[in-house]
């Protein structure tokens, strides 16, 4: 019993070592300007892993201390974690698996078009009450200020490698025919109605084209590349939890039958 007490709680520290990228991942993502403008996945990630921790930490006491409910507590509330983090990983692949840029002749950064994503991510940003928030909160950065100390001539612009929300936010779509002067500053063609997105850019430096679908679409498709991200994680850790689980399924099992065959030993004894 000792020895399966002893292996229980020495495997649900190991489950303790694997929230901590669980809980990393969801503090990277809350520390990135997109993903901190539109507060979607960060907090359900980092509220997984405190969770698995205190789960992880109840079973390691359990085993250490022998304290058969908290055993049981754990096995239970564990299965229920790994399913929810098993949910989440198929969650994140799912919306993030539609989208990507598109070239544009002469350019090296991408174009993005906001019909190209999930529609449930397309509905994170399609209302006007919540894109006013986050085009707020992403007006605030200086991510479309750098491109002005970055790039002087339109050559250099053409050739930079944007993100997609500089892409999508800082500059009129390239179909506008617009004329650079500066990374943030265009001349507007004779002729600007060929998208909604050509009327909507503004040389405002608050303004600029945070208005426009291409900057939904670079918001989306830098949310992707970071959940994705996330996601390879999450996948990693809930391999490992997987594996922690079921040794910690034997172990106390063993320790059940162990504690059983001791129990008819003593009382075979006895008589």
């Amino acid at each position: 019993m000792a020895l399966s007490s002893n292996v229980i709680g020495c495997i649900n520290f190991v489950a303790m070592l694997l929230s901590i990228p669980v809980i990393g991942a969801g503090i990277w993502l809350a520390m990135e300007p997109d993903n901190s403008c539109v507060k979607i996945l960060q907090w359900p990630v980092i509220i997984l892993g405190v969770l698995i921790l205190v789960v992880a930490l109840a079973g390691f006491i359990g085993g250490f201390w022998r304290i058969p409910a908290l055993l049981i507590f754990y096995l239970i509330a564990m299965l229920i974690l790994i399913i929810l983090l098993a949910c989440l990983v198929v969650f994140i692949y799912m919306v993030t698996i539609r989208g990507s840029g598109h070239m544009e002749p002469s350019r090296t950064y991408l174009e993005y078009h906001l019909e190209d994503y999930s529609g449930w991510l397309r509905r994170r940003v399609q209302s006007p009450f919540k894109w006013d928030r986050i085009r707020s909160c992403l007006s605030s950065t200086s991510m479309c200020a750098q491109l002005n100390q970055s790039y002087k001539m339109a050559q250099d612009f053409f050739n930079a490698p944007l993100t997609p929300l500089q892409s999508g936010c800082c500059k009129p779509p390239t179909q506008c025919g617009y004329t650079f002067v500066n990374p943030t500053y265009w001349i507007s063609p004779i002729n600007n109605a060929a998208d909604m997105d050509c009327l909507n850019w503004n040389n405002d430096q608050t303004q600029l084209c945070y208005s426009c679908d291409s900057c939904k679409a670079g918001l989306l498709a830098n949310l992707k590349k970071e959940w994705r991200r996330a996601d390879i994680i999450l996948l990693i850790t809930l391999v490992g939890l997987i594996w922690v689980y079921l040794i910690g399924c034997c172990a106390f099992r063993n320790a059940k039958t162990e504690e059983i065959f001791r129990k008819y030993k003593q009382g075979y004894a006895d008589t």
